[in-house]
């Protein structure tokens, strides 16, 4: 059976799939299931074209995966077929433990368990399966592979993960600031002292990438709207879960199960193919089952999702939002102050020079740390993270005093 298939994909054209058992993971349930899950979460209630997928995603940086190593031997640079077929399967199997509406409700649905190790668990089950090549995959994914830069094309400031979700998030979202020079990146990319460096030529394309992931939080990841819209979903599960006893009917199977039932990370393992079955169709369908929930809260929240009836959000200085909190807190009882009064933090860190630094390998072969040498003052700004205080609320609330 011919397993090199083409995909045809809106972002990078055709995609040919590399290598045999890159097909099997694709073909496996574990992998099919990123189908069914958004990749933006509830951001399509902003942007109605944000419909794409994990499984969009994923075939997408296993395709700059691919041309990323082939750019690297073509420089030099000994990669064995072994360690690129690996690289490849671990950037394709990087988001498998993604739950439904992706990071919207992260930890909600099993407390505690991310989708981090949710990933792992399922690579090792991938590994029983087909063997050696996923062991050596997920090497590269945990750093435990001697050749480190390997794993920062997987996890790392300039890594493949980031590379295709912000060029295909920008083009689902119709967000041009989005967009980046991957190519060009792709192009000038390097190997010093097992680290990931780019050329001198590629630094401009590194700034843009730099601000391009900055504005595409604001006006994406973290937009407003987004931003409520996840807020409620997750106050509608947790609500769900405590009046459970009276709002099953409608649930999946699978779901039910996971809100009925407080699993510990040491016991999820033995529950990960329950897991694996969930996708956002189980939480569409618990919503809208619960808009006929006895129970306001849970009514009101399940039926403002679903009719993009959201609450109100403002962004506001700390000591503002602290004001208007204990201003909007008379207005509801202590059962509505946990699910429908929601406050917290933003944040956005476009680069981290602290946790992972982007060195550019300068014309004399030096190597130097991007913010050492940028024109641009933007980018050394943009090392600063900015945090936002929010506050959310019902758009009722203004003209109603119910207590």
């Amino acid at each position: 059976m011919n397993k090199r298939k083409i995909f045809n994909d809106p972002v990078y054209g055709f995609i040919s799939i590399p290598y045999d058992i890159v097909y099997d993971v694709i073909e496996h349930p574990y992998f099919q299931r990123l189908r069914r899950i958004q990749q933006l979460g509830l951001s399509t209630l902003v942007y109605p074209g944000a419909t794409h997928s994990r499984f969009h995603h994923s075939l997408g940086a296993m395709h700059l995966m691919h041309k990323t190593l082939e750019t690297l031997r073509s420089k030099g640079h000994t990669i064995t077929e072994e360690e690129a077929q690996a690289a490849v399967l671990a950037i394709l199997m990087h988001d498998l433990g993604h739950g439904p509406f992706s990071h919207a409700l992260e930890g909600v649905i099993v407390p505690g368990v991310h989708h981090e190790h949710i990933s792992m668990l399922l690579m090792q089950r991938l590994e029983k399966e087909f063997g050696e090549l996923i062991a050596l995959a997920i090497a590269i994914f945990t750093n435990r592979h001697p050749k480190k830069f390997l794993h920062q094309l997987v996890s790392g400031q300039l890594d493949m993960d980031r590379m295709d979700y912000l060029n295909r998030d920008s083009f689902y979202t119709g967000v041009s600031e989005g967009v980046i020079g991957y190519d060009r990146i792709i192009n000038m990319i390097d190997v010093h002292d097992d680290s990931i460096v780019v050329e001198e030529k590629g630094l401009y394309s590194v700034e843009k990438f730099i601000v391009a992931r900055r504005l595409m939080y604001w006006q994406v990841y973290l937009h407003k709207t987004s931003l409520v819209a996840d807020l409620m979903l997750k106050n509608a599960i947790l609500r769900g879960r405590e009046v459970l006893s009276e709002n099953k009917n409608g649930l999946s199977g699978d779901l039910l199960f996971f809100l009925e039932n407080n699993i510990s990370q040491q016991d999820f393992e033995q529950h990960l193919d329950r897991f694996a079955m969930l996708d956002d169709v189980d939480i569409q369908q618990a919503l809208k089952a619960w808009m006929n929930s006895e129970d306001v809260i849970l009514r009101h929240l399940s039926t403002s999702i679903i009719n993009r009836q959201l609450f109100k959000i403002e962004f506001l200085d700390e000591n503002a939002a602290a004001i208007k909190l204990a201003q909007l807190q008379q207005y509801f009882s202590p059962d509505e102050l946990r699910y429908l009064l929601m406050s917290g933090t933003a944040r956005n860190n476009a680069y981290n020079p602290d946790k992972d630094n982007i060195y550019i390998k300068m014309k004399d072969g030096s190597i130097k740390e991007i913010t050492a040498i940028t024109e641009q003052w933007n980018i050394r700004s943009l090392s600063n993270p900015v945090v936002k205080h929010y506050l959310a609320y019902p758009k009722t609330i203004r003209h109603e005093n119910k207590h």
